[in-house]
Formats: C-alpha cells, sequence, structure tokens
C-alpha cells in the first residue's frame, strides 16, 4: 500500500496559495450567529446553558507550585493535574453555554478563566516537564516546552477566541493581546523554531512516534489557524504541520491498527482525523487525504477492536471500557464514504448515552459534534466477522457465544506491556478472561522501573512463566513465525512465542495455537521445547471472578455478568491454584471493581518438551 505523503504532494507554496487567512479562517459560527446556534435542538442547548450556569457559580481551582512538584517529589501526578484539569473543563462548558444562550452572562466568567490561563507559568502537565533542559520540577518560564497539555489549552483558547472575539474584546482592550502573547510565547513560536521536540518525529530514537504526534500537530494546527497573523509564518507552520504528520503517517501499519489499543485510537487516529479535517476545511478543500486506503484503515481499527457492549480489546495501556468520540467516529465514517463506521458510531453514541465525561474534553469536538452532525445510518448492531491486522499482528476471533482476541508483536510497542502472545475472551458480551490494564499514571509507569508494575508483566497476563521467567521487554523480545485463518471449520490464530522471553526461560520454540470453532469452543494448544526445564511452567490465566476448582482436569470459569465455561485439561499434569488480588487503584477500580484474579497450573513434574491442550467450553455447548 503506497504511504501518502502530505508534504511532498502539497508542497510549501501549494499552502502559501490556498491556506485561509486569519481574517477570514471560519470553521465554526460566531456565538453572535444566533440563526446558526438556534438550529441546535432547544433541549440540546438547554442542558448546555444549565452546565454553564453550575461551572460559573464554582470557585477556580488554585495551581500552587507545591502541587506541581508533587509529581518530582513523589510521583504523583495527578494532585497538579485534576485541578488543572477542572478549569479547562470549566472554560469548555463556560463557552458553549455562552454559544447556547448569546446573552452575554458567561463572558465575564470565561475572561476570569482566560487571564487565570495566561497567569498560570505552565500549561502542560508536570510529568512532560522533563522535556525543558532544567528537566522536572517548577517550569523554567524561559524555555517554553509543548506537551500535550500545552496544546489542549492552546486549544481551548483557539477556539474560545474563534467563536467570541468579538464579546471578549468588549471586556478589555488588554484580554485579546495578552492572549495573543501567551499564544505567540509558549507555542507558536517554540513549534516553528524547534525541530526537538521528540513528538515532531524527527528523533525517533528518543521515543517511539506514538498518539502524542497527531493529538499535539492537532492543537497547533488550530493555534496557527486562529492566531497566527503573518501569512508567511502561517504557511510555515501548516506545512511543518504537515511534515510533521507525515511520520505519524509513516508510522502507521498498512492495516491501520493502533499498536497502543482502541484506549488511545481516540487520540492516535482520532487526532489525524482532527488534523486532515481541519487542513481539508482551512484549504477549501484543497488538502485531502480521505481517500487513501491507509486514512481509511486507521479510521476503521476504533470499530474492528470493538469486541462487545462496552468491551474493547485492551492491551497495552488501554481501557477495557474506553468511552470513544462517537461523533468524531462517525464524522470519519462520512469522510471516507464508509456506511458502517457511520453506524457504528451512532451506535456508540446511543451505548455510552449518561456515561461520566472524560476528565480531557477538547472544544473542538465539542463543537463539530452540536453544528456538524452526520445524517444517520440504518440502526444496526456492531459487525461480527472476525479480524485479522496482519502488521499489528492482532486477531479478534468471534462466534456466537465466545469472542477471543490474540496479539502477536513485540515488547517495544508504545504503552508496551510485556505480553507477546497473551490473549482475552469475551463470553455472552462480557469479559471471561482479561487483560487488567494500566493503573493510574505515576512517575513509575514511563521510567525505567516500568516493568515492576504487577500489571504490566507477562505472569499477570494470560501467560506462561517459564522456568522461572517471565517475558523481557525490548524490540527484539518478538513473536515468530505469526499466522491466522478463519474459514468455515473455525478460526486459529498461532505464533511462536519463544522470542519474547530471556535466555534463562531456555525457550528454543513455544508455538501457541489458539482454535475456536463455529460452536464457540477455545482450544489453546502449546507446543514447547526447552532447552532444560529447571523449573515448573506456569500457565497463568487472569479472570475477573473467582475460578472454582471443580475437580482435577475441569475449573469453572465465570464471566463478568455470570455467565459460565469449564477449562479443561490433562488430569495428573498440574496443581491449581487461585490468587486474589485486591485492585486499589481508582482507575481499574471502575472498570474491575475490587477484585481479580489468577489461576496458575503449575507442572507437577517439570520437562524439557511437550504438548499441552487445554480447552474453554462455555456451559450448556
Amino acid at each position: 500500500m503506497p504511504r501518502p505523503q502530505l508534504a511532498e504532494r502539497y508542497d510549501l507554496e501549494t499552502v502559501r496559495a490556498h491556506l485561509s487567512p486569519t481574517s477570514t479562517w471560519r470553521r465554526y459560527p460566531a456565538a453572535s450567529d444566533r440563526a446558526a446556534w438556534e438550529k441546535i435542538p432547544a433541549p440540546v442547548r438547554r442542558e448546555l446553558i444549565d452546565r454553564g450556569a453550575e461551572r460559573a457559580a464554582e470557585d477556580w481551582e488554585h495551581l500552587k507550585a507545591t502541587l506541581l512538584l508533587d509529581y518530582a517529589r513523589s510521583g504523583d501526578r495527578n494532585s497538579y493535574q485534576n485541578p488543572h484539569f477542572r478549569r479547562r473543563t470549566r472554560l469548555h462548558d463556560l463557552v458553549l453555554a455562552e454559544c447556547a444562550e448569546g446573552r452575554g452572562r458567561f463572558i465575564d466568567a470565561i475572561a476570569d478563566n482566560l487571564w487565570l490561563t495566561c497567569e498560570e507559568s505552565y500549561w502542560g502537565w508536570p510529568a512532560h516537564l522533563e522535556i525543558q533542559a532544567a528537566g522536572a520540577g517548577l517550569p523554567d518560564c524561559h524555555e517554553p516546552t509543548v506537551d500535550l497539555g500545552v496544546g489542549e489549552t492552546v486549544g481551548h483558547l483557539a477556539w474560545t477566541v474563534h467563536l467570541l472575539r468579538d464579546q471578549l474584546a468588549g471586556v478589555s482592550p488588554q484580554l485579546l493581546p495578552r492572549i495573543q502573547h501567551e499564544v505567540n510565547h509558549r507555542v507558536l513560536t517554540p513549534c516553528l523554531a524547534r525541530d526537538d521536540f521528540w513528538w515532531m518525529g524527527w528523533q525517533t530514537g528518543r521515543h517511539p512516534v506514538n498518539n502524542w504526534n497527531p493529538w499535539i500537530n492537532s492543537n497547533w494546527l488550530a493555534a496557527v489557524l486562529g492566531f497566527e497573523t503573518d501569512p508567511e509564518r502561517r504557511a510555515q507552520a501548516v506545512h511543518k504541520i504537515m511534515r510533521s504528520l507525515d511520520v505519524f503517517i509513516a508510522h502507521q501499519p498498512e492495516d491501520g491498527g493502533c499498536d497502543e489499543g482502541p484506549g488511545y485510537w481516540d487520540r492516535a487516529g482520532g487526532s489525524l482525523f482532527d488534523c486532515l479535517e481541519l487542513l481539508h476545511r482551512a484549504t477549501g478543500g484543497k488538502i485531502d487525504l480521505f481517500a487513501e486506503p491507509l486514512i481509511a484503515e486507521t479510521g476503521r481499527f476504533i470499530m474492528r477492536a470493538h469486541l462487545t457492549g462496552d468491551w474493547y480489546v485492551n492491551f497495552a495501556d488501554a481501557t477495557a471500557r474506553p468511552t470513544i468520540s462517537a461523533a468524531l467516529v462517525q464524522r470519519y465514517g462520512r469522510a471516507i464514504g464508509d456506511s458502517q463506521l457511520i453506524a457504528f458510531g451512532q451506535w456508540a453514541e446511543r451505548h455510552q448515552a449518561g456515561r461520566p465525561r472524560s476528565h480531557i474534553i477538547s472544544l473542538n469536538r465539542s463543537l463539530a459534534s452540536l453544528l456538524d452532525p452526520v445524517a444517520p445510518e440504518p440502526a444496526s448492531t456492531p459487525a461480527t466477522a472476525d479480524i485479522w491486522l496482519p502488521h499489528l499482528q492482532f486477531a479478534l476471533m468471534r462466534s456466537p457465544r465466545l469472542s477471543v482476541a490474540a496479539k502477536g508483536g513485540h515488547n517495544r510497542e508504545s504503552h508496551n506491556h510485556n505480553d507477546v502472545g497473551s490473549f482475552l475472551a469475551c463470553l455472552d458480551g462480557s469479559p471471561l478472561l482479561i487483560d487488567v490494564g494500566v493503573e493510574t499514571y505515576t512517575a513509575k509507569t514511563f521510567g525505567p522501573r516500568r516493568y515492576e508494575i504487577w500489571t504490566m508483566q507477562s505472569q499477570w497476563h494470560t501467560l506462561p512463566t517459564i522456568n522461572g521467567a517471565m517475558q523481557q521487554d525490548g524490540r527484539d523480545f518478538a513473536a515468530r513465525d505469526v499466522t491466522f485463518s478463519s474459514d468455515g471449520d473455525g478460526s486459529i490464530f498461532a505464533l511462536d512465542l519463544a522470542g519474547a522471553y530471556p535466555p534463562a526461560a531456555g525457550a528454543r520454540r513455544w508455538m501457541r495455537t489458539l482454535r475456536l470453532s463455529p460452536g464457540g469452543v477455545l482450544t489453546l494448544t502449546d507446543d514447547y521445547e526447552l532447552s532444560a526445564a529447571h523449573a515448573p511452567t506456569i500457565w497463568n490465566f487472569i479472570t475477573h471472578r473467582r475460578p472454582e476448582l471443580t475437580t482435577d482436569g475441569a475449573i469453572r470459569l465465570h464471566s463478568t455478568d455470570g455467565a459460565q465455561a469449564i477449562l479443561s485439561h490433562a488430569a495428573g499434569i498440574y496443581r491449581a491454584e487461585v490468587d486474589e488480588v485486591a485492585v486499589t487503584d481508582p482507575n481499574l477500580q471502575k472498570v474491575w471493581g475490587d477484585l481479580v484474579y489468577r489461576l496458575r497450573l503449575t507442572e507437577l513434574t517439570p520437562t524439557d518438551r511437550a504438548h499441552r491442550e487445554f480447552t474453554i467450553t462455555p456451559a450448556g455447548a
């Protein structure tokens, strides 16, 4: 599949010729355009206004120096981030309330927020101060650096001014110039002048390309379109954004897979869409990649990673129950002409109704959802076909009752867990075998001690522990000989996972095969050869409900919603034990509650080569 290249296809001269100037750039109607805003249904406008009234009555959070220092001192990110997010969410709500009502009563509260934002020494998140030369701690205001939080902040400012410029100018003649000064100093100038922010993609040895690239670029682009008044700097900045996006596009596999998992697609493939949509609109449709197959495949990943109901395949740091940007999915489907993706987005919007909002809410996406809705597709449920993404080495196998997701890959993927060859399963619409996910981020999460965290380790995934050894992190620790097939006789995913283990495991070959029959019986086969057997092999199975050790050779598993299956194995071969793990992290508790479990099947007699087979049969099958 040829790789589309924005900056080569649309050179700087093309950008100069077709880019809207600041004076005429208009993505959304101004708040003063009452006819446009009153097209939004009255109940929706009423909800926006009521929420804004609640926000206007609240006190502003204090973003103190000691809160910023908490990260450097203890690794705690949230003591600063949580009040920071509340400030941004309040601005979001106040702006939408003013646009919905149009009477000016929220303008002073919006001005307060904007002024407080300008007064902040740093617009980003404390964990990312490591980008600056001074390192983590307090920000060096003489070296403005740009991270995700800075990007989201400047995006909020850009869209707020886009909608309410005239009203804000009436508050004070100093307000808009102050915002312009801070945006220039903190974002426009450093992003144009510097090439060493790793997220731009030109220093891939420092960090793998991930969601930071399109996410920050989408907000930088919004800032350029909204604030950059010099025509030449404006064109150069847009073209540099395009060059940076080309790095991300080149990193995308041909199958469109997101190695960070579906929970990050929203800010990876989803943010790429934000960028392409803005480029398309800002150039009158001249810049357009939506006909490219790779762009279409990237959009479809979120639909393909859906398991059932609330549940998505959550390899890596992704959560098992993400709230996706359903309106964005619909617009993505419209842009690439995929009615199935539109229908999936509309199904997700209905299914997610009433869920709590994310702590990070982008004005651009909220505005597009309100003002640029997609015509409904015929009501449908998500697709039930098997999925195979060969470049990501991701398989999703389905039967009427049991769905199984498995992965190959390597152990240096973005947001990696040591999980090559792991799989998860849903029975009758809820999880049976799980990937626990990731705890609340701390300094340890992305530091040298990352793999001391239990949820990152292979022994806390449905994988074997070989000669006492877990999988090793690093690009060289990877799957081999990965294959997938699907026909009338069922689906088969197979790989050699020996290469994911360190030399201490002594694994010469470990051929793992997952076979899902049309009737919904899963057969796991591990065919292996070790250089020597120094310790018994342990097979780990991670669950949300306590397994029942009924008889030797049969174990009863329970899904989250109470459906049952029998895990069968050869009698007299293993010692079966269940570990109960208290879940204390609030992010994991939202998904799994207070407990998860590990079923361990330990060989009674270590052996250096064997053929082991396990079957999982839904009750009544």
